[in-house]
């Protein structure tokens, strides 16, 4: 593993174009501009580098000179810390514990069903969208109180949950008219120069720009 990871000069991370894990790894890479080299690989036909880095043979993967990162939220708080600025996470522990909190959740209760509407069968899929559309509009008062989510300032948090937001078109699902303050958050966050750099060619076809 070192010899490979050793081999490259300079960081690499291993993403699957449509992979939604990947993508928010992306858009920190974006946000703080951060030099790498992005290898976007076919799932179907993936490179003998990343069986030998990571045992999960899984996207994304970082490879940092002799470090090897192959978890999603890992490689984006490595990025925070390993470039500080611009912060996208709060500098007190209580607030970093929240955000990672927030993270949790966002994880299990809105990446969770993702899963199951790309893959299940009809009555799963079917399942899966009124669940993570149902959990969406509880959480629009949270989604207006702040200019970001739980936060004035983009987060690692927003980094999670613009990919989802920015996938809903595709997965079948239509916010409606009352989720104003879902809509008028996700124009925010897609706005950003950063976001906008981060998608793949295509992620672009996912919905208008």
């Amino acid at each position: 593993m070192a010899l490979i990871a050793n081999r490259r000069s300079v960081m690499t991370l291993f993403s699957d174009p449509t992979c939604i894990q990947s993508h928010r790894t992306r858009i920190v890479l974006s946000e703080k501009d951060i030099t790498a080299d992005v290898v976007q690989i076919d799932q179907n036909n993936k490179p003998e580098d990343l069986s030998e880095l990571n045992p999960y043979n899984s996207v994304p993967t970082l490879v940092d000179r002799d470090l090897v990162l192959y978890d999603s939220r890992v490689i984006m708080e490595y990025f925070d810390e390993r470039f500080p600025h611009p912060p996208l996470m709060p500098v007190d522990p209580v607030s970093r514990s929240k955000s990672r909190l927030a993270l949790f959740h966002i994880e299990k209760d809105w990446y969770g069903p993702i899963d199951s509407i790309l893959h299940g069968d009809e009555a799963e899929r079917e399942q899966a969208k009124r669940v993570l559309e149902d959990s969406l509009i509880s959480s629009i008062e949270i989604f207006s109180a702040k200019p970001y989510f739980l936060s004035d300032e983009f987060s690692l948090v927003d980094c999670s949950i613009a990919p989802l937001l920015w996938r809903l078109p595709s997965l079948g699902i239509n916010l409606p008219a009352d989720a104003k303050a879902i809509i008028e958050y996700s124009n925010r966050v897609f706005d950003r120069p950063s976001f906008r750099s981060s998608l793949s060619e295509e992620e672009l076809e996912m919905r208008p720009i």
